[in-house]
């Protein structure tokens, strides 16, 4: 990647930019200008709506040389490559992605409430949404690293994996937890794509 980088991180569902991983990501990772947004991520079409808005507006403020790299933990990380495939992205960062939200959310409908306060109700018609973003074909976007470990309880590790098996850079770390506990390997991992 040229010298300048942009690195946009989107935290997952009921998270925000005050989220344990952005903040490690702030204060540790020392490459590149980052940006860490909060957004609806319960809310699909808004989320989307909210992300291509402050992607677009960081984007427009850097140098063209600039290389863009898109960062996304869990339901950041279905957004990112969706979005990264409308914006140009040199590379998409995801960790412990939730890239099939329809099979997952099912399983925690109702009462919710995020790290912002907003109390809300994850509905079907919610998660229904989360189709309208579904990329169809994980080989045709920028390349892209997968940072998983094993034994997530939330997300079965095995879909991202199958997904991007022929196109992707997957780091599988034993143990673990959807939280994800391989964060210094991962902002080494990171940092070398702030380098390429």
């Amino acid at each position: 990647m040229p010298s300048t980088t942009l690195l946009i991180y989107l935290h997952g569902l009921n998270s925000s930019a005050a989220s344990k991983k952005a903040t490690v990501l702030r204060e540790t990772l020392g490459c590149g200008d980052l940006v860490t947004p909060t957004y609806p991520a319960h809310r699909p079409d808004d989320a989307v709506a909210m992300l291509r808005g402050i992607i677009a507006a960081a984007i427009g403020k850097r140098p063209a040389d600039t290389a863009t790299m898109l960062l996304g933990s869990s339901m950041g990380g279905f957004y990112a490559q969706y979005l990264a495939r409308r914006f140009p992205v040199a590379h998409v960062v995801m960790i412990n992605p939730a890239l099939r939200p329809w099979e997952l959310l099912p399983n925690h409908f109702g009462p919710q409430v995020t790290a912002t306060g907003e109390h809300y109700m994850l509905t079907p018609e919610l998660v229904d949404a989360c189709r309208r973003y579904a990329v169809h074909d994980p080989c045709g976007g920028p390349p892209t690293t997968l940072l998983i470990d094993k034994m997530d309880e939330v997300i079965d590790y095995r879909i991202a994996v199958e997904m991007y098996r022929r196109c992707g850079r997957i780091h599988l770390f034993e143990g673990g937890s959807h939280a994800f506990e391989h964060m210094d390997q991962a902002l080494t991992i990171i940092r070398q794509l702030c380098n390429d």
